[in-house]
């Protein structure tokens, strides 16, 4: 395997290169390349003597932390595949996590969710994982090819439940690549894991600059002046921010307490243009970002890659195709719209246990994205929205199947539609339209409560109305009808 590279082998490389570079920094811990790698050699053969081999999967159940990527790793060097999953959730939606992921072993913090689910088995961070990792010794493991799955991360609502995407070393390595050559990656380079790392915004930034040898901050979740200190006293380059988030973060940096001018940002608002340092790459010339999702690694195209381009999406990777679709396959000419479908490096492997799912999305040779897009004449593409419809509030995707089928299991609802109404802060937040069943009564709270006791809180509705009944467009609602007469909108792409 003289061609493959895996996570395992950029940091058995970096161990040797880059001795006296900062890897990890996650509050007191800070460790150095080669004490990673070590640490990563006993956690390999910690979960080894667990019985986890090849294939099997590693669970976390936290918030961000360094045990993350050193998870990762091990399971890398072990040919095993590590899933950081949404901590957020409620009861229900781990309970389904730990039926259909099936993991070898589970890693954990405290919470009051995990307490009703943890098992004997189940490894706690902190002084329990530290302990695990001093009680192995480290050696060395056959090489694993770079095309195994090696990360799982939960994503969209098929059919009300989501699907593991599996991420391959080989994937990551190439959409790190590219990531770190549009947003001009050097030595040096210092992220903020302030964003959750089950959320490939964060993690593709993570492994970017774990690619470059650079020093990943952890933090456990985003806290305004925490953010401050990091940046000030580690000389963070960038961090997982966005509107409301930068707006926080200025507030909280108001009197100037913190030197923030190490990071490297798009431009915001006066206040925090004149706190940081407002960053020329192609990564924030203009806007961030592109069009992605997890499971094209993080990003598929790059506004970067088209200055000026009438496209609101920009140009692809130059480790991927992408192609506009029509339902039978054929290429749409440009100016028209069709689905946005993709192949190269950096996409996935397919959906964990999937296999009909896997077939729907993988036709004529493309990945079909499920999200539609126009090629504009000078070549750059233009995101229009997703095929099957969905909200986004803040950095969150929410499906509105998964919140109307926790709507329809309350004995009093007979009909759910769920829509997103526009919101100044978080882009949109959840709108139900409710049909109760005959003689049946639930209020407003009585439903939000219901949602949020089964479904992650950022996906509970915060507007629900009554209705008599529900338009319909065949056998489902219809949404549009539905946004025009509830005051929906906003949604990606518009």
């Amino acid at each position: 395997m003289i061609h493959s590279l895996s996570l395992s082998d950029v940091l058995a490389d970096h161990a040797r290169s880059r001795p006296q570079v900062t890897a990890v920094v996650d509050g007191q811990l800070r460790l150095g390349y080669p004490e990673l790698d070590e640490r990563v050699s006993r956690l390999a053969a910690a979960l080894d003597g667990r019985g986890v081999s090849a294939g099997d999967r590693v669970l976390w159940l936290g918030r961000n932390s360094h045990a993350v990527l050193e998870l990762l790793l091990a399971c890398s060097r072990l040919g095993a595949v590590c899933c950081p999953a949404n901590w957020r959730q409620s009861e229900d939606e781990l309970r389904f996590v730990l039926a259909d992921l099936a993991p070898a072993a589970v890693f954990h913090e405290e919470s009051e969710t995990v307490a009703a689910l943890r098992e004997p088995s189940w490894v706690r961070a902190g002084e329990e994982y530290e302990r695990l990792l001093g009680q192995a010794a480290p050696r060395e493991f056959p090489q694993v090819a770079d095309t195994e799955p090696v990360l799982a991360l939960y994503t969209a609502a098929f059919g009300g439940r989501p699907a593991a995407a599996l991420l391959s070393s080989a994937a990551l390595v190439a959409h790190a690549t590219s990531l770190l050559v549009v947003r001009q990656m050097e030595p040096g380079f210092t992220f903020l894991n302030n964003g959750p790392l089950f959320h490939v915004g964060t993690m593709m930034f993570c492994l970017a600059t774990f690619q470059i040898g650079g020093t990943n901050v952890f933090t456990p979740a985003f806290d305004a002046e925490e953010v401050c200190r990091l940046i000030d006293a580690e000389r963070v380059t960038q961090a997982f921010l966005f509107g409301p988030m930068i707006d926080a973060v200025a507030r909280a940096n108001a009197g100037g307490k913190y030197d923030l001018s190490s990071l490297r940002f798009v431009s915001h608002s006066p206040e925090w243009d004149d706190m940081i340092t407002v960053d020329d790459s192609p990564w924030c010339r203009s806007k961030m970002g592109g069009y992605g999702q997890t499971e094209v690694g993080g990003m598929l195209t790059f506004l970067g890659l088209a200055e000026g381009g009438a496209g609101f999406a920009g140009r692809p990777s130059p480790l991927v195709q992408v192609r506009l679709l029509a339902p039978d396959g054929s290429e749409v000419p440009a100016g028209e719209v069709g689905e946005i479908c993709a192949r190269g490096k950096t996409l996935f492997s397919g959906y964990f246990a999937r296999p009909g799912l896997n077939a729907e999305k993988v036709r004529y040779g493309w990945h079909h994205t499920g999200d539609l897009g126009r090629r504009e004449p000078d070549g750059t593409i233009t995101f229009i929205g997703p095929r099957l419809r969905m909200i986004k509030s803040g950095a969150e995707n929410i499906y509105p199947a998964e919140v109307e089928r926790a709507l329809k299991s309350h004995p009093a609802v007979a009909d759910a539609a769920v829509i997103g109404v526009p919101d100044p802060d978080w882009h949109q937040t959840v709108k139900a339209l409710v049909v109760l069943e005959g003689g049946a009564r639930a209020t407003e709270d009585d439903l939000v409560e219901h949602v949020r006791g089964l479904l992650a809180a950022y996906k509970r509705p915060r507007h629900v109305t009554f209705v008599p009944e529900l338009p319909k467009r065949g056998f489902t609602p219809d949404y549009d009808a539905l946004d025009a007469a509830h005051g929906g909108g906003n949604y990606p792409g518009e």
